[in-house]
């Protein structure tokens, strides 16, 4: 059976690349048609057009990961294939079976980001590249046996995760799915006892860009106070959010579809006055939600 490291971009995905080598490295990539937060770098945002087979203007995460897949590939000496799905844009605005239009952002009910985004792309190269179940390395650290036992619990009997991926087209033209047995995920972090201290030192002096948050910057999980944070580090992309949130509520002329009522809008976020500054080591991921794959 093949290996794949699903990586994110993050220490800990990248600690397994380096020291766990596999089949296949994976990446997807959440992309962006917006113009305000474009990639500042045209030569790379060229690179990774390239790598992907599309258009690549600009990332809802922060830039620095893609210097850090960069940055990875060639440490490890090893190929890393990107992914990337439709955008963010186009999977936040779909047409619904009726012909109307539908405009809503992922939420705490619909957590679409991480299955369209993430989850999707990569079973579905999965099943093109490889077409057979694969042992999937999952960057879950010593601590976090809990998300481990929550991901083995949608696997079957044999520990085999089944998931729906394209397999073929039908006589209409329509896209013809079919379930198959997909990944068996591996925790080699949880069995070798690796906690975030080891990750942490592992990097501290190697030539390797990491992003001082990962995840999207207006990722819903994020705790308020961090989603301040970001709306002041990458105003461009928190604005983003923002307008799909302002576009959600106004096609569905309420907040039923934004998620928890009790949690703040992000342009409540954005206009907070804060009492106090709020610095980079006030956080960490715990404050940022997580979005394993």
């Amino acid at each position: 059976m093949k290996t794949v490291n699903s990586l994110s971009g993050g220490k800990t995905s990248s600690y397994i690349a380096a020291n766990y080598p596999a089949d296949y490295n994976v990446f997807a990539l959440v992309r962006t048609n917006d113009t305000k937060c474009m990639f500042p770098d045209a030569k790379i945002r060229q690179v990774v057009s390239d790598r992907i087979g599309k258009e690549f203007i600009g990332t809802l995460e922060d830039d620095t990961i893609i210097y850090t897949m960069l940055d990875l590939e060639q440490y490890i000496g090893t190929k890393i294939d990107w992914l990337s799905a439709d955008t963010f844009d186009e999977i936040c605005k779909r047409t619904k079976k009726d012909g109307n239009p539908s405009i809503y952002i992922p939420n705490a009910s619909m957590r679409f980001c991480t299955i369209d985004m993430k989850i999707m792309p990569i079973s579905q190269w999965v099943y093109d590249n490889i077409n057979a179940p694969v042992k999937m390395r999952i960057g879950f650290r010593a601590n976090e046996q809990g998300r481990a036992k929550s991901m083995m619990n949608r696997c079957n009997e044999e520990g085999f995760e089944y998931v729906k991926v394209i397999v073929g087209k039908s006589k209409n033209g329509n896209n013809k799915w079919e379930t198959v047995k997909y990944r068996q995920p591996h925790f080699p972090l949880i069995e070798d006892n690796i906690y975030k201290d080891k990750v942490e030192l592992y990097w501290k002096d190697k030539d390797v860009r990491f992003s001082w948050m990962n995840n999207c910057v207006g990722c819903f999980h994020a705790n308020p106070l961090l989603l301040k944070k970001q709306s002041e580090k990458h105003p461009n992309k928190f604005n983003w959010f923002l307008e799909q949130e302002k576009k959600s509520a106004e096609h569905y002329k309420n907040r039923r579809w934004l998620g928890d009522l009790k949690k703040p809008t992000y342009e409540e976020i954005k206009n907070w006055k804060q009492q106090y500054e709020l610095f980079d080591e006030d956080f960490n991921e715990c404050d940022s939600g997580n979005c394993g794959i």
